[in-house]
């Protein structure tokens, strides 16, 4: 500890602006806290004009006290950092209900009050202030897109290390400084954050600066991290490739100032070490082994500041301050004496000015306009730049629409499609579970490499300091970066297998939330969509088996608001570089892709998948057998069936469905529908995306009976399609959850989603087909196809070459 720190004066680091006292930032301490618990208790006599009576104090007491000291030390710090060393920094708060002191240091700033005219920085919006929080028409507890600064949700734990990587890529000279809750600590999704900088490059991105926060207790217990012995503490810490800087203090009545001086120290060692570490990296080290970052560990009791005691039980550094320390306040005059008690301990008057302002002394600590931590357009301004988007035209397969289902492989399409991208955009990545060669994107690799700041060793492949590809087998962590990523400006993809996409539901949930809410906030920037491509799918999982046959994220993602959420099914591989140039010219959606890895038949030109990826929808009459059947007016003729499908394997298997049709039953009238843009199904009130009814109607029929083969759950397309005309001769077939180790037929054949069986619902669905001369002739046929497939399958392993060598012909 220097001289100056003990003294709590200031001293100077860098090339910044003056130094500052650190009785001020102390002050700033005191203003920040009391505004956090003016925010969970207060409804009106903010400034404690009059003494407190019961009805200032709200109702409902609803928020989290316990970590909000420690999160006003931290901004409190950072912001001294700032302004003396003048580094843009921003400021992620993964305590999840660290609200109260997040809106407490933006309006400390003024950005709250630029940003909401009507919290005004005096007593009347200080007013506005407290009474808003966690209030019927107000805010939420927890940091969320209301709060200016904010890209991390705090509606659930774990995701604030990711995302504060994802923030850092790409941007040179950012400190991004991510306090880490102790119970966060806890959870899967941060531990497998602790080794993101193995993706950072200390000269082309910024740098993260871990802050653990270890006040001891989550909501009822003790934290993990927290009871261990600081020598395990320290080297969990070093092992995860971290320099330790160890902060302790506010126990057993310690004075403030020490704490503060501890404090100053940490920070000011962690922004020189970040200054070293990207010096020696432009200097060639970073060429030979990775930095080891800082990181500061901070120890101050839970609830710090707060109501030592309450009703004999101790409160401050116990779980008890977790929430509401005094929750009794309308109802027990000593609860209300203590809150009033615990409120002027900040000594409000020294802080706020007679009409409610910040005092002029605060002001020293208050970073300059874009540096200000909540005013950064790192979290507000949305996209950065925008994509230059290539044309797919040159990337297309040929196909003949004379000659239609020749083998084509859509993912190494796709795949040289979004290389040709990445060359032409610096701020795009792709993220993925080790599978970027598995899932046929292997073409990326001829314009950038994997990301990789850890040793490298002379027989590794497509690995480098400067890549843009980022691998690790955590789909959660992918998906985390992305989003930090996504949410500062920038643009990329994530690709999964689909079964395990399943991993990140909840966090899908979260930022569905948060785009959702971000819509309504008017200063909030358009930022980049979130884009998965869901590849290595159920019905081609036949090697692997059935734990990695799954095909439920479909029905997770419907589920979100309208406003939010697009699913694509690509029957090919034109259709798949259609939907992805659409879904990269998007903002604020998620776009969900699924394309299968293996090679497929092709079935439209490059136009003609623009034209049906641009419609959603269509009738493939070359697929049919439908005389007088007019493209222009699909309702001009009534066809005795229709058969639809979403999805590349459901479309081959319709499409041979509708063949064995036209051979054995010529004069029965198929239509042949294919859907790509699955919420075109959906009535147009509950998606925008939502055909008509008439034109619905037009192409689905009001009468005729509906064999559906849909790539998902058979419920999904029923729960979308249930107001519509003619839900009652839908019939859908899906997964229906069985699987094996076995071959892509046989896969089929367990789900009852082949061609044969396809065809035979034909038979039982259309009005008196069944009956009539031949047909019960017909249906045997089929059912012995179909158990001759199998039992080839089962002698030889593979299917027979009616089913692999099987090609589509014209009618």
């Amino acid at each position: 500890m220097t001289a100056a720190a003990e003294q709590g004066e200031g001293f100077e680091h860098g090339a910044g602006g003056a130094s500052v006292p650190l009785d001020i930032v102390d002050a700033w301490w005191r203003a920040a806290n009391y505004l956090s618990v003016g925010q969970i208790y207060l409804m009106r006599n903010p400034l404690l004009d009059a003494p407190l009576e019961p009805d200032d104090v709200k109702p409902r007491l609803l928020g989290h006290w316990g970590t909000s000291p420690g999160l006003n030390l931290v901004y409190a710090h950072l912001n001294r950092a700032i302004v003396e060393r003048g580094t843009p920094t921003l400021y992620v708060c993964g305590p999840g209900h660290g609200g109260p002191a997040m809106v407490a240091n933006t309006w400390l700033d003024g950005t709250y009050s630029e940003l909401f005219p009507a919290i005004t920085a005096d007593r009347a919006g200080m007013e506005r202030l407290f009474r808003q929080f966690s209030f019927p028409g107000g805010i939420p507890s927890h940091a969320a897109p209301e709060t200016p600064g904010s890209i991390n949700e705090g509606g659930e734990l774990g995701y604030s290390l990711m995302h504060a990587y994802g923030a850092a890529l790409d941007s040179p000279g950012l400190v991004v400084a991510c306090v880490i809750g102790d119970g966060e600590a806890e959870t899967g999704p941060l531990a497998a954050s602790w080794r993101a900088h193995t993706f950072l490059n200390p000269v082309t991105d910024g740098a993260v600066l871990p802050i653990l926060h270890l006040n001891g207790f989550k909501i009822a217990n003790p934290t993990l991290l927290a009871r261990i012995p600081e020598s395990e503490l320290v080297e969990f810490m070093r092992g995860n490739g971290y320099e330790p800087l160890l902060v302790t203090g506010g126990f057993d009545g310690e004075d403030h100032m020490a704490v503060h001086a501890r404090m100053a120290d940490a920070i000011d060692v962690a922004y020189d070490r970040i200054a070293d570490i990207r010096a020696d990296a432009a200097a060639g080290a970073f060429a030979v082994e990775a930095p080891r970052w800082p990181a500061i560990v901070l120890r101050t009791p839970k609830g710090w500041t707060g109501p030592r005691v309450v009703d004999g039980v101790q409160v401050e550094g116990t779980f008890h301050s977790h929430q509401v320390p005094l929750s009794e306040v309308r109802e027990n005059a000593e609860h209300l004496a203590m809150l009033e008690q615990w409120l002027r301990s900040y000594r409000p008057d020294e802080l706020f000015d007679g009409e409610g302002r910040p005092v002029a002394a605060l002001d020293a600590l208050r970073p300059a306009g874009d540096l200000r931590m909540s005013a950064t357009p790192v979290a507000n301004a949305g996209i950065v730049r925008a994509l230059a988007l290539p044309d797919t035209a040159p990337f297309a397969l040929d196909v003949d629409p004379d000659e239609r289902g020749a083998t084509g492989l859509a993912m190494t399409t796709f795949g040289t499609w979004f290389a040709e991208l990445m060359r032409m955009n610096p701020d795009v990545r792709l993220f993925g579970p080790d599978e970027v060669l598995s899932n046929r994107l292997g073409a990326v690799f001829d314009v950038t490499s994997r990301a990789w700041a850890a040793r490298l060793h002379p027989l590794d492949e497509h690995l480098a300091r400067s890549g843009r590809v980022i691998e690790a087998l955590s789909e959660t962590l992918m998906q985390g970066l992305l989003e930090g990523y996504l949410l500062t400006g920038r643009h990329g993809l994530i690709t999964s297998y689909e079964a395990f996409i399943h991993i990140v539901d909840s966090m899908f949930n979260q930022h569905a939330k948060w785009l959702e809410e971000a819509s309504d906030v008017p200063w909030r920037g358009d930022v980049a969509s979130l884009n998965y491509v869901l590849s290595s799918h159920v019905w081609r999982q036949d090697h692997n088996g059935f734990s990695h046959q799954d095909p439920g994220f479909l029905n997770v993602v419907v589920n979100k608001q309208a406003e939010i959420v697009r699913v694509y099914l690509p029957p090919d591989a034109n259709t798949l570089l259609a939907v992805m140039r659409h879904a990269f010219d998007t903002q604020n959606r998620v776009n969900v892709v699924v394309a299968g890895k293996q090679p497929q038949p092709q079935w439209l030109s490059a136009d003609e998948a623009d034209a049906h990826v641009e419609a959603g929808l269509g009738v493939w009459a070359w697929a049919g057998n439908e005389p007088g059947f007019d493209g222009d007016d699909p309702g001009a003729s009534v066809p005795d069936v229709v058969l639809a499908c979403a999805g590349d394997v459901p479309t081959m298997e319709t499409i041979a469905a509708a063949q064995l049709l036209r051979d054995r039953l010529p004069e029965l009238s198929v239509r042949v529908v294919n859907v790509v843009d699955l919420m075109r199904i959906q009535d147009p009130s509950h998606h925008p995306h939502g055909m008509r009814d008439l034109e619905f109607d037009a192409v689905f029929t009001r009468s005729s009976p509906v064999i559906f083969a849909f790539h998902g759950y058979a419920s999904l397309i029923h729960q979308l399609a249930y107001r519509r005309t003619n839900h009652a001769n839908l019939h859908v077939r899906g997964f229906i959850e069985k699987g094996t180790t076995t071959t892509p037929f046989d896969m089929l054949h367990l789900n009852d989603l082949d061609r044969y069986r396809l065809a035979l619902d034909v038979l039982r669905r259309v009005p008196g087909l069944a009956g009539r001369p031949g047909v019960a002739e017909i249906a045997d046929e089929w059912h012995a196809d179909r158990a001759a497939a199998r039992a080839y399958a089962y002698e030889h392993g593979d299917d027979p070459t009616s089913i692999t060598g099987w090609r589509f012909r014209a009618g």
